[in-house]
């Protein structure tokens, strides 16, 4: 397999390690948005979060809410985002599921939220209309 994030986890390609276990691997960014930069990898490969099966995805989010508090534990954070992007509109550059948690201070400019925008009643219940129907 081509994927460098499979190849990452199975310990192929080495990395700053923060935790394994037998479903994923936690690694250090190399691009990091802050220091302490994670991403927690499924050994498994799965496109996006779509394609993750429900107890891997829980068990991911449990994972990243540990390295979290251990980031602001050791640098003295006071808090960080969970980041995962899917598809390549979304900013998903490599097509294996992969959980950013970036460490964040007040004020810092690690990472850039959207800004929010305004929804009449009438377009907030149309759209949820549609989206329940794929559901």
């Amino acid at each position: 397999m081509s994927c460098i994030f499979c190849k990452i986890a199975a310990g192929e390609i080495p990395s700053a390690t923060l935790y394994e276990d037998e479903d994923v691997r936690v690694i250090l960014d190399l691009g990091p948005a802050s220091r302490g930069h994670a991403l927690v990898l499924p050994k498994r490969h799965f496109a996006d979060v779509t394609a993750m099966p429900q107890r891997l995805l829980g068990k991911a989010m449990k994972v990243a809410g540990r390295i979290g508090a251990a980031q602001k534990k050791a640098f003295g954070y006071e808090g960080f985002n969970l980041i995962q992007n899917n598809g390549e509109a979304a900013g998903q550059t490599v097509f294996h599921f992969h959980l950013h948690v970036i460490p964040r201070r007040s004020g810092d400019a690690a990472v850039g939220l959207w800004r929010p925008g305004t929804v009449t009643p009438e377009e907030m219940a149309e759209t949820a209309g549609l989206i329940r129907q794929e559901l």
